[in-house]
């Protein structure tokens, strides 16, 4: 594994994950043997705006019935099991962190998915895949923690079908000034590594990407963080949520996020295109 790849991994592990996850259900009443996907929304979505954001992403992918979908950097797999009981596709979910494809696995076999849904330890720039197995890929926050842009283009276009989708929702650069560390995605700048549209826009056209529809989710992101500001002002932390994953400093991760993007420095920017 190369070196950013391995402190990466290292900053999403948790280390006793599958158990706090437990815990947390069964804090709010769920029983184990009876959990199905909706339980563990709050979770299983590391990205800015959940579930939420996951449908609409999937609604601008319009997935059919039998899609063969790749998801890259898939954590805990949310965005996979979503994929494969809203839209009916066959999903692979791919990730450096190990732990995160352990969970994952567990999770999917809890809600009754194994079937539609396999995870692997794998990185994006280098897929574990012949030429042209899948119909669509998904990139949700993940592209923050890889630098070469353009090999990870590439990469993803190398096992798509001619004509397959490829949906990105990420954080980008949107303004000027710098960052303050930690975010949820990096403690530090030295595994983070934030780039504009412009940016994506050429690595995905040099790979042979057409970049079909494009918008900035700035709004959206602000609305869901105040959003869940409230709530945890007038209840405090739900037993389930990315706090977990987050750790002990997740209430600064979180600040610092939204600090910069109520100052203009990022937005979520989400991405459609279409391979040549």
């Amino acid at each position: 594994m190369r070196t950013i790849e391995r402190d990466v991994a290292r900053h999403y592990t948790h280390g006793a994950l599958e158990q706090a996850i437990l815990n947390g259900l069964k804090a709010m009443d769920r029983a184990l043997e009876e959990i199905g996907p909706e339980d563990l929304a709050a979770v299983d979505e590391f990205h800015i705006g959940g579930r939420e954001a996951t449908a609409d992403l999937a609604e601008r992918l319009a997935p059919s019935p039998g899609t063969a979908l790749l998801d890259i950097g898939c954590g805990l797999g949310g965005a996979a099991r979503f994929f494969a009981r809203r839209y009916n596709c066959q999903v692979t979910g791919v990730d450096i962190t190990p732990e995160f494809v352990e969970v994952a696995t567990m999770l999917t076999r809890r809600v009754n998915l194994a079937e539609r849904v396999d995870h692997r330890v794998a990185s994006a720039l280098d897929l574990p895949f012949g030429d042209g197995r899948f119909d669509a890929a998904t990139l949700l926050h993940v592209g923050m923690n890889i630098p070469d842009k353009e090999a990870l283009c590439a990469e993803v276009r190398r096992v798509l079908k001619p004509g397959g989708a490829f949906a990105i929702y990420d954080i980008m650069r949107t303004g000027d000034g710098e960052l303050d560390y930690p975010v949820p995605w990096a403690a530090t700048a030295a595994t983070s590594f934030v780039a504009g549209p412009e940016t994506y826009r050429q690595a995905l056209e040099a790979a042979g990407f057409e970049v079909a529809a494009e918008r900035d989710r700035r709004d959206f992101a602000v609305d869901f963080f105040r959003r869940m500001q409230a709530r945890v002002a007038e209840s405090g932390p739900p037993p389930l949520g990315l706090h977990i994953l987050m750790g002990a400093d997740a209430p600064r991760k979180v600040a610092n996020m939204i600090a910069s993007l109520e100052s203009g420095r990022v937005a979520p920017v989400e991405m459609i295109c279409r391979r040549s």
